[in-house]
């Protein structure tokens, strides 16, 4: 499967990163100056596994490169606000008129359609609107922020990823054609808060935090701290799961019912005073390899050393870089790392050949910005979705 990402920040790389893991071969359309994401481009893990051509799209000849990739894709996804893409001429009309079966996939916050369309906007707006956000967090707090997590990669870039999969397949079916996917965040992130939905109707779940048996209103769905200022996660929700827990905690004997949902503020006080007594690794431990449903709350440095996630192989070092491998995993077409993040420009001469898209070679764009510096990073709002 050939696709054209065409640069941006955020969703829109991570879901042609997942597609690349899959074994697409994706080329992406840097354009002069960066994306917007300003770090160096050799630790941008979101662009592994594929190949970069420079063009700049406010030159006619860039037009002219991008749509003759189009016409020789099976995929174009780009990140732009709405109607961006068709004043630069790389719209959905040009390119399924040079590629009638072209999958054009759009990843945006708000949509292409709406009150919103046309403003800027970024994750923590697209999950807020949802009720997504209202949902994390402590009762007697601000909403807890998920990172950007929960909007521009689960709402938008697994959503993109599934619309354009199920487009492909349309494509490639007798009579079928290609067609555009409208992947915008708020619809994604909605989608995902289906079960909840159905539970708040049946009347089993209460509209607000810190209320539910999923977001910490339960004693024994919660992080406690640890002597040692770590944490350790509890999921003890089905009753022989818990026996378990609070067996091996050890306050078995002293702990009020479960059952008496009057006594669950005295049930949280025991466990979290229990937890106070130990380490964090000493109760790693204590837990390990029962069905208590107990883990320790690792951070970013320490997940890859974890026993399970090591003995899997869910992270890998490639290129010096210790990152998530891919995923999911295939019995007979297993995904990889193959490449090191794509530098902008690096391959055009090998994409030109692969693709039969002599243009391609005519002389890259002078770079008015120079290299994107190393560095903290420091995201530019420009046409991208998020």
């Amino acid at each position: 499967m050939r696709v054209v990402e065409l640069a941006g920040i955020g969703p829109g790389p991570f879901a042609a990163m997942l597609l690349a893991d899959l074994g697409a071969d994706v080329v992406r359309v840097d354009r002069p100056g960066g994306a917007g994401l300003r770090i160096d481009p050799a630790y941008d893990i979101t662009n592994r596994n594929k190949r970069s051509v420079l063009v700049d799209l406010k030159a006619p000849e860039g037009v002219a490169q991008v749509l003759e990739l189009a016409e020789r894709a099976d995929v174009l996804l780009e990140g732009y606000r709405p109607g961006v893409a068709e004043r630069l001429g790389v719209g959905p009309e040009e390119c399924l008129a040079r590629n009638p079966r072209l999958v054009y996939g759009r990843m945006t916050g708000w949509g292409q359609q709406g009150p919103l369309a046309d403003t800027a906007g970024h994750d923590i707006g697209y999950i807020a609107i949802t009720g997504a956000l209202g949902m994390i967090g402590p009762p007697d707090g601000p909403p807890a922020i998920p990172a950007n997590l929960v909007g521009d990669y689960a709402g938008g870039s697994l959503y993109l990823v599934i619309g354009v999969l199920a487009a492909l397949q349309h494509a490639r079916s007798e009579g079928g054609r290609g067609q555009v996917v409208d992947a915008a965040i708020v619809d994604g992130t909605a989608h995902l808060t289906a079960m909840i939905h159905g539970m708040l109707a049946a009347g089993g779940w209460q509209d607000r935090r810190g209320a539910n048996l999923l977001d910490g209103g339960t004693p024994f769905y919660g992080a406690y701290e640890t002597a040692d200022g770590g944490y350790m996660a509890v999921g003890a929700l089905e009753k022989r799961f818990y026996g378990e827990f609070i067996r091996l905690l050890g306050i078995e004997q002293e702990a009020p019912s479960r059952d008496d949902f009057a006594a669950w503020g005295e049930l949280r006080t025991a466990i979290a005073a229990r937890f106070k007594t130990r380490t964090r690794g000493e109760w790693t431990a204590v837990f390990q390899e029962s069905d208590a449903c107990v883990a320790p709350v690792l951070s970013l440095r320490e997940a890859p050393r974890h026993p399970h996630l090591a003995a899997r192989g869910t992270f890998v070092e490639h290129a010096g870089i210790t990152q998530p491998a891919p995923a999911p995993r295939f019995s007979h077409t297993p995904g990889a790392v193959r490449r090191p993040p794509a530098q902008p420009g690096a391959d055009t001469e090998e994409i030109a050949r692969d693709w039969q898209a002599p243009s391609l070679l005519a002389p890259p764009p002078a770079d008015p910005a120079g290299a994107p510096p190393a560095g903290p990073s420091r995201i530019q709002q420009k046409d991208t979705a998020s």
